[in-house]
């Protein structure tokens, strides 16, 4: 599987995306639950079935893309934003960026590194895959000038913190579901949500601000655009103290975000699942 990757990382995006435009169709043709799941999702968004189909191949362009990303050479890339994380580092602050299943999600860590890694660095929260091989691969392709990937364990956790009190920049996915006991019900797109409090428990880590960012994916191969915004605008304030209105004010961020380009959301991604011995709030 490695050397599979090592052969489609040297192809053009272009063909990597039609790739995955025909990978994506396969899996909405083969799952039914995988479409049951995408319409649902998209529907409570107050989506129609053009939009939720509009990110079938979108979906299978972000699994095609990532042999690029991961080991091929550097993708084309333009900034919408990068004013807002100049500004922020001029102040000397730490950075906290919020991510969604939007676009390309890889993209906007590497897009940074690459600009601003080698001053002011950023460490990556991810969860390590199960497969032994792909755990090598996605570990040694995160670790890159400028940018360090935390585990999502302890002492992930207490690296990502360190980071931000240096002043240096930290990035997650706060719409990605925790686990057991790390996270509280607040509503997304007007359905509860379990959502991860570890967001707001990293704003409290000295002096940080929060910057939200995603990365739109190009037609036709031609590349990303990095779309940068900042948290408080968007929000009417600061974030919250309070873990459960702070996980509100967060998911409120997300859908705006995501309202952008709902056609390279993932909406098949099983943003309401319930962890084990946790159930929803009643409506």
């Amino acid at each position: 599987m490695h050397g599979l990757f090592r052969v489609l990382s040297w192809m053009p995006l272009s063909v990597l995306h039609a790739m995955g435009w025909l990978l994506g169709w396969l899996s909405f043709l083969l799952s039914g639950r995988y479409r049951r799941r995408l319409f649902a999702h998209a529907a409570q968004a107050g989506y129609p079935r053009q939009v939720a189909l509009a990110t079938v191949g979108e979906a299978g362009k972000l699994v095609a893309e990532l042999p690029r990303l991961w080991l091929g050479r550097p993708v084309p890339v333009v900034w919408a934003g990068a004013e807002h994380i100049e500004s922020t580092h001029q102040q000397g602050t730490g950075v906290l960026f919020l991510t969604p299943h939007l676009g390309c999600f890889e993209i906007t860590a590497q897009a940074y590194a690459r600009r601003f890694g080698a001053v002011h660095p950023m460490t990556v929260l991810f969860r390590p895959a199960r497969q032994p091989w792909l755990r090598d691969l996605v570990a040694g392709a995160r670790q890159r000038p400028g940018l360090f990937a935390a585990p999502t364990t302890l002492a992930g956790v207490k690296q990502l913190i360190k980071a931000l009190k240096a002043g240096q920049a930290v990035g997650l996915l706060p719409d990605q579901v925790p686990p057991e006991g790390q996270g509280v019900w607040a509503p997304f797109f007007g359905r509860d949500a379990y959502t991860m409090t570890l967001s707001g428990r990293l704003a409290q880590a000295g002096r940080v601000q929060i910057l939200l960012s995603w990365g739109e994916r190009l037609s036709w191969g031609r590349g990303y655009r990095v779309h940068v915004r900042p948290f408080e605008p968007l929000n009417g304030g600061p974030l919250s103290d309070d873990p459960l209105e702070a996980a509100a004010q967060i998911n409120r961020a997300m859908e705006a975000l995501v309202r952008e380009c709902p056609a390279q959301y993932l909406w098949s991604y099983n943003r309401y699942k319930s962890p084990l011995r946790s159930t929803p709030p009643s409506p």
